[in-house]
């Protein structure tokens, strides 16, 4: 039995709303507002509290794409891509433009994440639990062949900015090496836990581009506003034709991760973006305003949200932080996830698939309607919207771990870095996808080491191994075709 009434659309909207505040401002994301709004179940039953929870979880994975697109800083990790072609979009004045059709490619993710949810859940959990530790590192070996794809023509400092995320990622965050200690004792116990994400996130798009504007001066406009006028190119449905297999696809990829436990939305999106660039049919166009790598990114991340909840329900394993929070709440009200939760519970699965159902139709409506209203934003006077964003940087840092000033310092350390990086040319793209998946990577190897004694023939061992490393040497090779391509015709020019 489905459990739906007034109360519950009013608290999956307001959780809606919130959770598109918490994804649109830099620094927060959705881990955080279920977080905070958790202490709220109490006053409800499981299944209101379902409508709130994941309200918060998709408005906090779709509102990132907003300052994404408008002023090229993605308001969550997972909208790292959706930047690349709609800042361009919005330059060129089409950024009510570009934000529909990130909202339309997130409902599509979120409805076919959920078909895939109600649909397929027993049977994808029981082939995610075959991934070993083995599958999960060809699994961010492959995402990290995106760094050849996005360094095309200047494929040197590409790969050589993204295997110094992966080295700046390792510092101190797998247990073997912190015995090693060669960390200035007053930052010890704080790197002993590494570079957090979101600090290095802001700082290296949002620090340094603040710093860049500084350099130039601030404008009175980040875009003029004829920009956004009636010159600019409108939102029309027929934007996605052709889009359906990449919409598919997309989607596909990011339900397919949001079930692996611990991969992440940032993967999702930067596999999705990787192979809409790989089957495009004009790949040089993303990155410079294309649509395709606008629905890529944003179908995959809103893809993430059902996928996430297949292990969850399935097996009691959390497929991202955002999960692991709804965790609690399910512990809150005395209910037990695991393989058994579905059985014993059919009620409040029914209600989460309609709850999801209804949350993404209500992200549509709240973001899709209002949108030309949102755009405005990218009218404010650089002088007065800067200091509000620089504020927002350093508190979403600083409450990323409940209040570490090391955060802060993290913050303004890699806006320094990400500033440098463009005055020597070095692509900051690679560099933060290699320190988003170098964890990881580490992590699953030595892990895969000490299964099989040292034997690196493990990694060569297991029939979707092979398949994975398939997919990982078709992606070096279109990269490396393209990446020559691409020279020649910048020769001849």
């Amino acid at each position: 039995m489905i459990v739906f009434g007034l109360l519950q659309f009013v608290v999956a909207a307001v959780g809606v709303v919130i959770g598109i505040i918490f994804g649109a401002l830099p620094g927060m994301t959705a881990t955080m507002a279920i977080a905070i709004f958790l202490p709220l179940t109490y006053a409800y039953d499981i299944t209101t509290s379902m409508y709130l929870l994941l309200g918060l979880y998709v408005g906090g994975i779709s509102g990132g794409l907003v300052p994404a697109i408008l002023i090229n800083i993605p308001g969550t990790p997972s909208s790292i891509t959706t930047g690349f072609d709609g800042h361009p979009m919005a330059i060129r004045g089409e950024g009510v433009r570009a934000l529909r059709i990130g909202i339309v490619s997130s409902l599509f993710g979120g409805i076919f994440s959920l078909l895939v949810l109600w649909l397929f859940t027993p049977p994808l959990a029981a082939l995610a639990i075959k991934f070993s530790a083995v599958e999960k590192f060809l699994i961010i070996l492959f995402a990290m062949t995106v760094i050849a794809a996005l360094s095309k023509g200047n494929m040197t400092k590409g790969i050589f900015a993204g295997f110094l995320g992966v080295l700046t990622a390792l510092a101190g965050t797998f247990a073997d090496n912190q015995k090693l200690r060669l960390v200035p004792s007053m930052f010890k116990m704080d790197m002993l836990s590494g570079f957090q994400l979101l600090p290095v996130l802001i700082g290296l798009f949002a620090i340094s581009q603040v710093l860049m504007e500084a350099e130039s001066g601030m404008k009175k406009s980040i875009v003029k506003p004829t920009k956004l006028g009636e010159e600019a190119k409108k939102f029309k449905f027929s934007d996605f034709k052709g889009q359906l297999v990449n919409l598919i696809r997309s989607s596909s990829i990011g339900t397919f991760i949001g079930i692996l436990p611990g991969v992440g939305g940032s993967a999702a999106s930067l596999l999705s973006y990787s192979q809409a660039k790989s089957f495009s049919k004009e790949p040089e166009k993303l990155g410079t305003g294309a649509v395709e790598g606008l629905v890529a990114s944003e179908s995959s991340n809103n893809g993430l949200t059902g996928g996430a909840l297949v292990p969850l329900l399935s097996l009691g394993i959390p497929g991202d932080s955002t999960t692991a929070v709804l965790i609690g709440a399910f512990m809150l009200q005395g209910i037990q996830v695991g393989p058994l939760f579905i059985t014993q519970n059919p009620g409040i699965w029914n209600t989460m698939l309609f709850a999801l159902l209804i949350c993404n139709i209500i992200m549509f409506l709240v973001m899709f309607y209002p949108v030309k209203y949102i755009a405005n934003i990218i009218k404010i006077p650089k002088n007065r919207l800067y200091p509000v964003v620089i504020i927002m940087c350093i508190v979403g840092a600083y409450a990323s771990r409940n209040g570490n000033m090391f955060d802060v310092w993290t913050l303004l350390l890699f806006g320094i870095i990400g500033y440098l990086f463009i005055k020597f040319g070095i692509p900051v793209t690679p560099y933060l996808i290699g320190f988003i998946l170098g964890r990881d990577l580490e992590k699953y190897f030595i892990d895969s080491l000490k299964g099989s004694g040292g034997n690196l023939s493990i990694f060569f061992s297991r029939p979707i191994g092979w398949v994975i490393w398939g997919l990982i040497f078709i992606s070096l090779a279109y990269a490396y075709y393209d990446n020559r391509k691409a020279k020649k015709q910048t020769i001849k020019v």
